[in-house]
């Protein structure tokens, strides 16, 4: 079986915790001369990005992803640690001139949130070649640089390899062209509700369209469950009962590695969506997208105490 490369961004999140409400402090009739300053009374600086995170569950999985993303002159630790759980990050783009991409986040009591993001590294992720990496069978192509988006379906389409597009928050930054050759040329096309409507107004493709031009198409609705579409037949798909909810930053990218390894093993759809689904609970229950651990044992355990039936190692 082929190696999994997977795109899209690495980033730092900084998250700024402030111990009152947004809404006291901004007066609404003013926000033409808007000056506020907030005391925070927590700040955490954690590890995120979609292709990290994809390829840091796809790893604890089992799998040795490949992690094609540009990267900046801070992200020795990072890699280290991505390292350590299995993900093979030597194949990334180093930019030493420039950091990774950072995300300052500030949230309220109410979990309203202001957030400024800086590229940084990221921006450059047309640099990353997919051509020159060999034995790939999947390519993810996750939130990114909209040109290295771009870039990376058409290379995954010229290679052969199977193509799960995930656009997510980048939808609106894709230009239709990019946005129809994703839609094209994709084996699994995954969104939630409202990102699959936007590609519904945008393309005139519904679900159901999508399905039936021979994709895979993964539907997340949050503590609904999700649903698989595949081969004409629909599979509902329960959540796993999460033992608190923390932090659901990063549950959707786990749900895509746990799917993905899933039908790379063979295992029936039904089953791969829930794997997904228990990835997902897993990043839930922390603080930040990659706290979380397990090996394939407790997954096993906890897969058989969630949904009543065994879940036998690859």
């Amino acid at each position: 079986m082929g190696s999994i490369a997977v795109t899209g961004s690495v980033a730092y999140d900084t998250i700024m915790v402030f111990g009152g409400r947004f809404a006291d402090h901004i007066l609404s009739d003013q926000a033409h001369i808007l000056n506020v300053s907030f005391l925070i009374d927590r700040i955490d600086k954690r590890r995120g990005g979609t292709a990290a995170n994809i390829a840091y569950t796809l790893a604890l999985l089992g799998e040795r992803p490949l992690l094609c993303a540009a990267v900046g002159n801070d992200f020795a630790e990072y890699g280290a640690a991505l390292s350590r759980v299995g993900v093979d990050s030597s194949r990334a783009l180093l930019c030493d001139d420039i950091g990774t991409a950072t995300a300052f986040i500030t949230t309220d009591l109410d979990d309203n949130q202001i957030t400024a993001f800086f590229p940084g590294a990221m921006a450059r992720a047309a640099g990353v070649n997919l051509e020159a990496l060999s034995d790939v069978e999947h390519v993810v192509v996750a939130p990114d640089a909209p040109d290295g988006m771009a870039l990376h379906v058409e290379q995954a389409t010229r290679m052969g390899a199977r193509l799960v597009f995930a656009p997510a928050q980048q939808l609106s930054s894709l230009t239709e062209q990019t946005l129809t050759a994703g839609l094209d040329a994709a084996w699994m096309v995954v969104g939630n509700d409202y990102e699959l409507e936007v590609i519904h107004r945008r393309t005139g493709r519904d679900v159901a369209a999508l399905a039936a031009g021979g994709a895979v198409v993964a539907r997340t609705r949050g503590g609904q469950g999700s649903e698989l579409y595949i081969d004409g037949t629909v599979h509902h798909v329960p959540v796993a009962a999460a033992a608190s909810v923390v932090d659901p930053t990063g549950a959707g990218d786990a749900y895509i590695a746990g799917l993905l390894a899933g039908l790379r093993a063979g295992r029936p759809a039904a089953v791969a969506g829930r794997m997904g689904a228990l990835a997902a609970t897993y990043v839930i229950e922390q603080q930040g997208p990659q706290s979380h651990t397990y090996t394939w044992d407790d997954f096993a355990t906890r897969y058989a105490e969630a949904f009543g039936e065994k879940l036998l190692a690859p």
